[in-house]
């Protein structure tokens, strides 16, 4: 079942209400205060659905804080060349107050997570199952975001106490250090794991709960962020062993993109965000984490900024060159096209005849006349996944949070694929790693990989890295996380990689041709993201007003323009070299 908001006032009962005159003040018996909410299972749940709607705002998942993610990656580019444009470029400034909106959130919902773990007192064994299942919960919740914060901002505060809240120490907390946010992270998760049920238990633990599945797969991204590859694969081992739940890859891969009970909360999915489908929501579009009013829309706007503008999207982000090549660089055991195409990038494609919906955009038909539907004046592909593009279900973006499509914030398919990461960072290319990565080919109708044409750790990496994983993920969050924890951005060959992967033709002609940064000195239509990155903004920088505002907050690498590869580099960590894939 979809999980429904609660208003942020039930949440905390933060406010006690009197009544009063000049003789006398009287207390209503029955009103929630600070003194008596809480303290108990039934409004612990409460608490509980606050958390989770707090993931559905406008810094967390809803939008922001779902797409800076994306335009940080290579499989996107900024096609307004307005909106997200510092984020697209890697230059953001301190002064732009909406690098501070994700901060806003996921604290937001690290409050509500440490409000409901200082009501659960006792050791794990001693808690009822119902407070055992609200605490795995919040926990998962609370690793969610600091995983998120840790990811962007690089050294946010760690507040784990909800009595730190009520003192100048805790409203003013200073940095903590990567590695002790993630340290954190694991520690929330892990204990998540031991708490919670599986999808199998059924009901809302399939239905969009957080999951022992959801708290696994988690920690094992939290763990690879760090390098910690051993210890990732053991427990990607037994998300597949059925360990947490039983999980699949979706036969139709397209599944994994629409709205409806019967795509979403699938087998495939480990979690995913809920939102409302379309014609079941409400009509204010409300972007704040308070979010109160009774006719809120409880949809996303991803569609609003991958949509086509001559659908009514905003063209806000379109799908690069680089990953619209790369999937026509492979066909199918069938010479078909990979249909991952389809639901990745809004395009006319011969192939899509008598294929799905066919050539669909929203509920008109492309033709073969129609090379792309441009995005905006400055041309760009468009982005079909977490959008209705290809559905037919309506003719033109409803802008706003109306999108009711859930975002699927990890599949089986990322497991396997993490899993071959790992085995190959542990034991170098192996059969066992190449059997993983087939299953996730298989269902696109690819060929098999064979072991014999990676002779080496770094060949799989690439195979994994630039072309798997994209053509899988291609403009899903977490590809910005990814260049992360490869160190993308500390390698002179890798940063060449990536401008050549960002290259983009600002123009409504030929936006579907190959492109090359080559020609980027002669050719003023092309442009590449990576050339304006500065050093440290892999990360965002932390907003100058909380700076101003908190006298022992310090700012980050983006902040100062610090090099990061130190750090890096010191963790002994290893930054794959580029290698060829052509055989």
């Amino acid at each position: 079942m979809k999980l429904y908001k609660i208003s942020l006032a039930l949440l905390l009962g933060l406010s006690t209400f009197t009544s009063c005159n000049d003789k006398l003040e009287l207390m209503n018996p029955n009103q929630q205060t600070t003194g008596t909410f809480g303290f108990n299972a039934d409004d612990l749940q409460e608490s509980v659905i606050a958390a989770y709607n707090h993931i559905r705002m406008e810094g967390s998942y809803a939008r922001v804080g779902y797409t800076i993610d994306v335009c940080r990656g290579d499989e996107a580019w900024n096609s307004s060349q307005v909106w997200y444009l510092p984020f697209d470029d890697l230059n953001e400034p301190v002064t732009d107050e909406i690098s501070s909106w994700s901060w806003r959130e996921w604290y937001y919902t690290i409050n509500v997570c440490n409000f409901v773990l200082s009501r659960c007192n006792g050791d794990d064994a001693q808690l009822s199952e119902d407070m055992r299942r609200i605490k795995g919960q919040v926990l998962f919740l609370r690793g969610l975001s600091y995983y998120n914060l840790v990811g962007y901002y690089q050294n946010p505060p760690l507040i784990t106490d909800y009595k730190d809240y009520s003192t100048l120490d805790g409203l003013y907390g200073a940095n903590s250090t990567f590695d002790a946010v993630l340290d954190q992270v694991e520690k929330d998760l892990q204990e998540a794991m031991t708490l919670l049920p599986s999808r199998d238990t059924g009901g809302e633990w399939s239905g969009g709960r957080a999951t022992c599945g959801a708290a696994a797969g988690y920690y094992a991204r939290a763990l690879m962020q760090r390098h910690k590859y051993s210890d990732a694969l053991a427990v990607l081992k037994d998300i597949m062993a059925k360990k947490y739940g039983t999980y699949k890859l979706m036969a139709n891969y397209g599944d994994n993109f629409r709205e409806g009970s019967q795509y979403e909360n699938n087998a495939e999915s480990l979690f995913e965000v809920q939102f409302l489908d379309y014609g079941s929501q409400g009509t204010d579009d409300e972007w704040t984490p308070a979010n109160t009013s009774a006719y809120a829309t409880q949809g996303s706007a991803i569609e609003s900024n991958y949509g086509p503008g001559a659908y009514g999207g905003w063209a806000d982000i379109s799908a690069s060159p680089w990953l619209y090549q790369l999937f026509k660089g492979e066909r199918t055991t069938a010479g078909k096209l990979d249909p991952r195409l389809y639901w990745t990038i809004g395009t006319y494609e011969s192939d899509w005849e008598g294929f799905e919906y066919g050539n669909s955009c929203y509920t008109s038909k492309l033709t073969a006349a129609d090379t792309v539907v441009t995005n905006n004046n400055n041309g760009g592909l468009p982005i079909a996944k977490f959008t209705n593009l290809r559905t037919g279900l309506y003719n033109k973006v409803v802008t706003g949070l109306h999108d009711g499509i859930n975002l699927r914030m990890m599949r089986y398919s990322d497991v396997l694929l993490r899993a071959a990461e790992c085995e190959n960072e542990v034991n170098g290319p192996t059969q066992q790693a190449i059997d993983w990565i087939n299953q996730v080919r298989e269902r696109a109708n690819l060929a098999d990989l064979k072991l014999a044409d990676f002779p080496n750790a770094n060949m799989l990496f690439e195979q994994i890295a630039n072309v798997e994983r994209p053509k899988e993920f291609g403009c899903e969050f977490g590809r910005g996380f990814d260049l992360l924890r490869w160190g993308f951005f500390y390698s002179a060959d890798r940063l060449q990689q990536l401008k050549e992967h960002g290259t983009f033709r600002r123009s409504i002609h030929h936006v579907k041709d190959p492109v090359s940064y080559s020609n980027i000195a002669t050719d003023p239509e092309l442009k590449s993201s990576y050339d304006s990155y500065v050093q440290g903004h892999e990360f965002l920088p932390i907003y100058q007003g909380l700076l101003n505002n908190n006298p022992n907050l310090k700012g980050n690498s983006a902040n100062d323009g610090t090099d990061n590869s130190t750090y890096f580099s010191q963790k002994g960590w290893t930054i794959h070299p580029v290698v060829s894939l052509s055989k």
